[in-house]
């Protein structure tokens, strides 16, 4: 007879609980409703936002973030700040997995890693599948640049395909050590790779230090940003670079597309490179609720052309030519209907042998 009152009427107390059930369902609906279609930024004012990055600190990926991060937060609904997380490891892959793994999926964490680690999954590299990320934009697109340190037999495409060539490499899915196999394995260049640096500054260093002759490849906006007076001083050539398309400044570097022999080498090419149109891509973990994606991607939009954020990238000369969450989102389903026969001739060529 516990919790029945014996003093008053039976039916007036299960009126009573019924009532209160009632409000209880009504409050969990509106927290639903609220959930799916109210602002977690708005919930929480000045609140903090991740920004995982995959690489460690100094590199263009994480000055990419930090400039980004400064000026994003006052394009969300409450203004939060966003505060920048190193997380560096397998060239990128170990922060892909976070965030698509166990980053919360609430609008509170989003990050970049190398554009070149969204594709590992079709070869067998990655947990995650780079369709079902909640795709926010990306700064810029990009080519990659082949270096050389002056004191290297190798100075040109011709001198790269006869001689040894020691390069520095991050990891199996970084763009060292994919363009690297790519180029020894498509076109038979005496290539040797030292793995294991975790960022452009310190694959800076292994060149000056002699402890490897290059680098294949480097991102030309990190290349001219943080290498621009060893280049202008010719400590360092450029021996090829690889894009579906030339950089301006470098009209006379050979592009890797064109020395392709045949229709099979273009083909692993190109998908090796497609993900150059999404060089500096900021993504948030999947299932988000479509609100949040929206928000952070009109906010990523808004600081692309926020005047503030695009003076601070002219002063660092960091290159902005940005492409749209959806846009993003289009080109790696794109990149993942690639057919397998391509797909595994490309896996083929960027692994280490």
């Amino acid at each position: 007879m516990a919790g029945i009152d014996l003093m008053r009427p039976l039916e007036k107390q299960r009126a009573e609980r019924f009532s209160g059930f009632c409000v209880v369902v009504a409050a969990l609906l509106l927290w639903a409703v609220w959930s799916e279609k109210g602002s977690a930024f708005d919930a929480a004012p000045n609140r903090s936002i991740s920004v995982v990055v995959g690489f460690s600190p100094g590199g263009a990926y994480d000055l990419y973030a930090r400039v980004l991060a400064k000026y994003m937060g006052k394009h969300l609904p409450g203004k939060p700040t966003l505060v920048v997380e190193n997380m560096p490891g397998a060239g990128g892959l170990k922060a892909a997995n976070y965030l698509y793994q166990v980053a919360p999926k609430d609008g509170s964490a989003l990050g970049t890693f190398a554009r070149g680690v969204v594709i590992g999954p079709l070869f067998g590299q990655g947990a995650f599948d780079g369709t079902k990320f909640s795709w926010i934009g990306s700064v810029t697109d990009d080519v990659n640049v082949c270096l050389s340190w002056h004191t290297s037999q190798v100075r040109s495409w011709n001198d790269l395909m006869t001689k040894p060539f020691t390069v520095a490499g991050q990891g199996p899915q970084a763009d060292p050590n994919v363009y690297a196999n790519l180029v020894k394995n498509v076109f038979n260049a005496p290539i040797n790779i030292v793995s294991g640096y975790p960022g452009s500054n310190e694959i800076a260093l292994a060149m000056e230090r002699g402890e490897v002759d290059g680098v294949c490849a480097l991102s030309y906006s990190t290349a001219r940003t943080t290498l621009a007076e060893k280049i202008k001083k010719a400590d360092i050539d450029i021996i090829f670079q690889a894009g579906l398309k030339k950089a301006p400044e470098l009209p006379d570097v050979p592009l890797l597309l064109d020395l392709a022999r045949d229709d099979k080498q273009r083909a692993i090419l190109k998908l090796v490179m497609g993900v150059q149109g999404m060089a500096r891509p900021f993504v948030a973990p999947p299932g988000l609720p479509q609100v949040r994606t929206k928000e952070l991607r009109t906010a990523f939009a808004e600081t692309m052309s926020d005047p503030d954020f695009v003076a601070e990238a002219k002063r660092l000369n960091l290159e902005v030519n940005p492409a749209s969450g959806e846009e993003v989102e289009a080109l790696v389903a794109d990149l993942y209907r690639t057919p397998r026969d391509v797909v595994e001739q490309a896996q083929r060529a960027i692994t280490e042998h």
